[in-house]
């Protein structure tokens, strides 16, 4: 694996691991430093840390630079669960001659990792990361889902340049065209233009309002649950679970929320990336750096604690249920583990061998007693027409 792009982590957060008991995280991290340069075991990892230092698309960009050693701190200071899976920490990724360069960098040093099963957790600048996440997957040879913790869609207009704010336009519609899913948690209609909702509505993607969302958070571990890759925008959470500096909003989810959301993305066992951007330095960061250590900590808990009850071959270990109705038949698979839910998209033989995998979408215990009285789930649906355009 080739890693020259990276850069160690800062000195003092090493110092600052002497003080910290043997138990804590930072003890147990292996961790690329200026002395011992990128750790051996990263190849026995099943997480590698990522700092991207790259902010310049963000739209209220003044010049100023990025700095992660407080979320570090923090999440050093913490303590593991019953943990089984390593963590590395490769450094950071500084800023490239250009913004162009830092995606090509990031892109490169995520593939490997992906073919290796080695999920990133990539600390960012600003949100158009996920453009470069997402290309890393272009090697694939797969479809790929999205799933987006944000207030806002961040589609922009075909002739913007790529900001925060727009890089899913530049996803949609450049080549080659790997994404077959995207989802929003957690939107706030007054910061999407009626244009943005309707183009959601159009492609089909997957919307949820933060009322929506936080009326019942469990409705989160269906959509993270069939996600490849999974960000979070810090302006999704209210101002006030955060520092003064965050460009946040005094609506949003709360830190409880957040941490769930990050749990369930862990918890899927197709999640192979995960993101969370914004963060922005200020006098009074240590909450909001508390906060996105917090936010990790629920990641790598909810990896380790994956079953592997996604139905890809055997379905001995299932209970299968069908539901007539007046078109064809539903047919709904329970895991007898974990007492999941998935429905199964009628399947097309002339299919692309990338959409074969998502034949089966997961969906609720609802979702079934709602087919049963012939109210067929929404998401079924657009799944369907997905399959066959």
């Amino acid at each position: 694996m080739e890693f020259e792009f990276l850069s160690p982590v800062n000195d003092l957060l090493m110092a600052h691991n002497e003080l910290l008991p043997n138990q804590a995280l930072g003890n147990q991290i292996e961790v690329h430093t200026s002395k011992g340069g990128i750790p051996e075991a990263v190849a026995k990892a099943k997480f590698a840390i990522i700092g991207v230092l790259e902010n310049r698309s963000d739209v209220n960009y003044l010049g100023e630079g990025l700095d992660l050693l407080e979320i570090r701190k923090a999440l050093y200071g913490l303590f593991p669960g019953n943990w089984s899976k390593k963590i590395v920490d490769l450094g950071n990724l500084e800023k490239g001659a250009s913004v162009t360069d830092t995606y090509a960098a990031l892109k490169t040093i995520m593939e490997p990792l992906l073919k290796n099963n080695i999920i990133p957790i990539i600390i960012g600048g600003s949100q158009d990361l996920m453009y470069a996440m997402y290309r890393a997957y272009d090697n694939l040879e797969q479809m790929v889902n999205m799933v987006n913790v944000d207030s806002k869609f961040d589609f922009g207009a075909v002739t913007q340049s790529v900001s925060n704010h727009t890089y899913m336009g530049k996803i949609i519609m450049e080549a080659p065209h790997n994404l077959f899913n995207y989802s929003n948690i957690g939107y706030q209609t007054y910061f999407n233009s009626q244009e943005e909702i309707d183009l959601m509505q159009k492609l089909l993607f997957d919307a949820y309002r933060l009322g929506h969302v936080s009326n019942d958070i469990s409705i989160v571990e269906p959509i993270t649950r069939d996600a490849d890759i999974v960000g979070i925008d810090l302006s999704a959470v209210k101002a006030s679970e955060v520092s003064g500096n965050q460009n946040t909003s005094p609506n949003g989810l709360d830190g409880k929320e957040i941490c769930a959301i990050s749990r369930y993305a862990g918890i899927s066992d197709k999640v192979s990336s995960f993101g969370i951007f914004e963060y922005k330095n200020s006098k009074d960061e240590e909450i909001t750096a508390m906060l996105i250590a917090q936010m990790i900590w629920y990641f790598v808990e909810g990896v380790n604690y994956r079953v592997n009850d996604y139905p890809f071959t055997s379905k001995d270990d299932y209970l299968k249920y069908i539901v007539p109705n007046d078109r064809e038949e539903m047919i709904f698979y329970k895991s007898n583990k974990t007492e999941r839910w998935w429905i199964e998209i009628p399947f097309i033989s002339s299919l692309n061998n990338k959409l074969k995998r998502h034949t089966l979408l997961p969906c609720t215990h609802q979702d079934y007693l709602n087919a049963c009285n012939q109210i067929i789930p929404e998401r079924w649906w657009m799944a369907y027409k997905k399959s066959i355009n």
